[in-house]
């Protein structure tokens, strides 16, 4: 049956050895040696947003460990499967060049598809995160085009270094937060399925897989919450008869 996956936040680095472990298996299980017959294979992988720990710049696509991925995903395209890429939150720098490597297309956040005949709305989710008051100054901040600039035009190691800063004060800050805050909030979650006449939900960032059904104006709209791959790797298959949680 025709069908899409979708996943996120899979932080790959060359220090994560799970979650790169994870993605071979599951680049491994979409190649066409595992599924010869085409009407059997995925037909479009999206990928919403931190695909990597990090992203500094499209100047960093030639590290040995940033072209094992591009590569694989490439290799996907090449048979048949459009590969598409969302920004998140610690990828926000991706640009032309790294689709281009991945021959994928990138696309805005957010994006409706009309998937099977159900309309569908996929996010990153970090802008639906409302309560964060901190965290939306900052992401305002850094998604800046004058921001961004002005920040690419530093050398490529000085731009890591201070993504690493960023990181360590990050997670010290988490430390000391109400974990509810840092989930999505049902009113932005309402405000943005109003916006869109009601569809379908997707979205990453939070790492607490689910489904949800939310009840806006009389509409029910469900809602599905990807998982990272830190511990538990897993996309979400959807097709005509709905969506579903496989893991590999």
């Amino acid at each position: 049956m025709p069908h899409t996956l979708f996943i996120s936040d899979l932080h790959l680095s060359a220090n994560h050895e799970y979650s790169m472990a994870a993605f071979r298996r599951f680049i491994t299980a979409l190649a066409p040696q595992a599924c010869p017959e085409p009407s059997r294979r995925a037909e479009a992988l999206y990928i919403l947003g931190d695909l990597f720990e990090y992203w500094a710049g499209d100047d960093d696509l030639h590290d040995p460990f940033h072209a094992q991925v591009t590569g694989a995903l490439h290799g996907l395209a090449a048979h048949g499967i459009k590969v598409y890429l969302m920004h998140g939150n610690r990828d926000l720098l991706m640009g032309g060049a790294l689709a281009q490597a991945c021959h994928a297309a990138l696309l805005p956040d957010p994006t409706l598809l009309d998937l099977y005949g159900t309309t569908t709305l996929i996010t990153h989710g970090d802008k639906l995160c409302t309560d964060d008051v901190e965290y939306q100054k900052f992401r305002a901040q850094v998604h800046d085009a004058e921001f961004q600039k002005n920040f690419l035009l530093q050398p490529l190691p000085a731009r890591k270094a201070y993504i690493e800063q960023l990181r360590q004060l990050s997670a010290a800050a988490k430390q000391g937060k109400d974990s509810a805050i840092m989930d999505v909030s049902d009113d932005a979650v309402a405000a943005l399925l109003r916006e869109h006449r009601y569809p379908r939900l997707i979205h990453g960032h939070t790492h607490r897989p689910n489904r949800h059904e939310h009840m806006v104006d009389g509409h029910a709209c469900e809602r599905w919450v990807l998982s990272d791959w830190d511990q538990q790797a897993s996309a979400l298959r959807c097709d005509a008869q709905g969506c579903r949680s496989i893991s590999f």
